[in-house]
């Protein structure tokens, strides 16, 4: 039978993309607003070259499900808080906020205050109409983030105007047992494969994640769009089998909170009987500690029913058939890491980490 192809991406309207790149080119402080679509459609060069172009500061949109924009480049600012009130504080002091493929905006906690700042201008590129309709804010415009990126830079004169701050270089990780998130995901920075992919679901230790370990290869993160849990672990086992199958072989790590962990334990079996070559880290706090953060955050602690004690995880692992080896401090985790990384099949660490309760902004 005839094999039928759908073309997919779209052009921008001339007209209102016209109008976006005048309000750029006559803006006093602008700031790029980067999300998924900005990776799917394969355009981190053009959100660079446009990036340059302002010389704009680049922040990537609240709670992020892949990453958009290399963030060890100097422009780049860091995560936007998924919090009303503090997002439009970061933003204070722009004119313009171009925001390109990414909804306006994802929140989690509720902290009052206005979408933005008085005085600040939003422009909205995305691929999805009903996005377009949700936005409280701005003037949206549709079409492709990568073939609009690319005509806003053909349209853009280069900026007179200094560079943006640089993002601050987190300070070293105290290195205790149990290990704190930092001093994990500082270990996990250290030891990262050049070409590695990341799939992660664990909300609690997000920040710190995120804060270590820094991306800037395209399609080099995943993670749930929508905040619901049991993704991560078989998406993981997706990408994995995607990267085998395509040919690509780039290695690919799981970060997964032991509370995310048991959503979709019986991924690993998947993982296992398909020989992929899969590394699950999982940070064990035994509690549901981005709830309890919430909790807190909402003046509600001592919720019951959060804590997740006497769960052996490495009998989980052994049972559906990955290898495992339990790792307490940040040599036992390079040399852990690199063995699995080198294995033809899954491999789970759990890694003990401190309960302490980090703050959910």
């Amino acid at each position: 039978p005839q094999v039928r192809t759908v073309a997919t991406r779209f052009a921008p309207d001339p007209e209102r993309l016209r109008q976006f790149a005048a309000a750029l080119a006559t803006s006093r402080s602008p700031a790029l607003v980067l999300g998924a679509a900005v990776d799917r459609a394969g355009a981190a060069e053009a959100a660079v070259a446009l990036a340059e172009r302002l010389v704009a500061p680049v922040w990537s949109a609240p709670a992020p499900e892949r990453i958009a924009f290399p963030e060890d480049h100097p422009h780049f600012q860091g995560v936007l808080p998924f919090a009303t009130g503090p997002l439009a504080e970061q933003l204070r002091g722009h004119d313009t906020v171009l925001v390109v493929g990414a909804p306006v905006f994802r929140y989690y906690p509720h902290v009052p205050g206005d979408t933005l700042p008085d005085g600040t201008r939003l422009l909205h590129v995305t691929d999805d109409p009903e996005e377009a309709a949700r936005a409280p804010v701005g003037d949206s415009l549709l079409g492709d983030a990568g073939l609009t990126l690319a005509a806003l830079v053909d349209l853009m004169p280069p900026a007179n105007r200094p560079p943006p701050p640089a993002r601050p270089t987190p300070s070293p990780a105290e290195e205790s047992v149990p290990l704190s998130a930092d001093a994990l995901f500082a270990a996990l920075a250290r030891h990262w494969p050049e070409d590695g992919v990341l799939v992660q679901e664990s909300p609690s230790n997000l920040s710190a994640l995120r804060r270590r370990l820094r991306l800037n290869r395209p399609g080099s993160y995943f993670t749930m769009a929508s905040g619901g849990l049991g993704y991560g672990l078989p998406a993981a086992v997706g990408v994995a089998l995607a990267q085998r199958d395509t040919g690509r072989h780039r290695p690919v790590v799981a970060v997964i909170g032991d509370g995310s962990f048991h959503y979709s334990v019986q991924s690993l079996w998947t993982a296992a009987q398909l020989r992929l070559p899969l590394v699950v880290v999982v940070p064990v706090n035994q509690q549901y500690a981005i709830l309890k953060a919430f909790a807190e955050f909402k003046h509600t602690s001592g919720i019951p029913g959060l804590d997740l004690p006497g769960i052996d995880i490495t009998a989980v692992a052994r049972g559906y058939g990955c290898a495992t080896t339990v790792v307490d401090t940040p040599d036992q985790f390079g040399a852990a890491l690199g063995t699995a990384l080198r294995a033809d099949g899954p491999t789970v660490l759990p890694v003990p980490i401190r309960t302490d309760i980090p703050p959910i902004l």
